[in-house]
């Protein structure tokens, strides 16, 4: 099989193609990359000359570019090509909609023209909306997103379903919760938190900082989107979450630990508009399902 990997050069997408490379041992793998700021190629580096890698720069809004590539004999994808800060999001949100809303348009259209066996569009938990003190965000809570990459990703979303509706395209589409380690680009909350905290900065906390995130191990979140990709439910939603809930005080005050820093870097700012006050995932589908369900694992970092 040949597995089309968009935005593969990405944090989640440098790790999946590591991880299909490893456990898949007959599928090839084609990357699609922008090489946007957040795409950085040296992290498959190694990779280069791989009988079963190959890489391709270029844009998911490229309707010729992503035709070519699916009709190079392209049998499923997996759609992992995002804007995903929210902060960015919400200093300008038309490169969000632009990506995220019509890049998966374009695919979905490729896609279906090249009569895939498997599309995987990577979504997130923040399509939820925020969470009360207690409960879990399960495959049928509605969408209620309060960021406009939220709000993208949720019209990404709704773009899948109505090509499976539709079109009968064999798309699936997967909700995870943050995801943390390696290759992460250094806008994100743990990786800014340790290089700061390595280096004697403040680490800025949005709020009161007890806005709680449900963290998930990329490695986990990779092999739960290969056991997707292999044996998922056409038109189906799942979530895949870490059930690993920390405030983001808690989560500074560990990695502040970890490095032997003090408490005195923690820095209070201004909260930013939107912020969901809680995320967390009911997994029970991957469990009964696919047989995944988030591994035990020692507090983070």
């Amino acid at each position: 099989m040949k597995i089309l990997v968009t935005g593969g050069c990405g944090f989640i997408g440098s790790n999946f193609i590591r991880y299909l490379l490893q456990h898949a041992d007959s599928e090839e793998v084609v990357n699609l990359d922008a090489l946007t700021y957040a795409g950085n190629p040296a992290t498959l580096a190694d990779l280069e000359g791989h009988p079963r890698y190959r890489f391709v720069s270029g844009d998911i809004c490229d309707r010729s570019l992503v035709e070519q590539v699916l009709t190079s004999g392209v049998d499923a994808v997996v759609h992992l090509a995002a804007e995903s800060h929210v902060d960015r999001s919400i200093l300008e949100a038309a490169a969000f909609v632009r990506t995220n809303v019509l890049g998966t348009q374009v695919l979905l259209d490729a896609g279906r023209n090249a009569r895939v066996r498997r599309f995987v569009h990577v979504s997130t938990d923040e399509v939820y909306g925020s969470l009360g003190p207690t409960g879990q965000f399960t495959e049928e809570s509605p969408l209620t997103p309060n960021s406009p990459y939220a709000a993208s990703k949720a019209g990404a979303d709704l773009l899948v379903r109505s090509y499976v509706q539709t079109y009968d395209l064999p798309a699936i589409i997967t909700r995870a919760s943050n995801n943390y380690g390696p290759y992460q680009f250094p806008e994100k909350v743990i990786p800014l938190f340790l290089t700061n905290a390595l280096e004697g900065h403040e680490l800025p906390l949005y709020g009161d900082g007890r806005h709680v995130r449900d963290w998930l191990f990329v490695a986990d979140h990779c092999a739960g989107l290969l056991r997707v990709l292999q044996g998922g439910r056409v038109g189906e939603v799942y979530n895949i979450g870490g059930d690993q809930e920390c405030t983001n005080l808690e989560l500074a005050r560990l990695i502040l630990q970890a490095v032997g820093a003090s408490e005195t870097l923690i820095q209070h700012v201004k909260d930013r508009p939107g912020h969901d006050r809680r995320y967390a995932l009911s997994c029970e589908k991957m469990a009964t399902e696919l047989g995944w369900h988030p591994p035990l694992r020692s507090p983070m970092p």
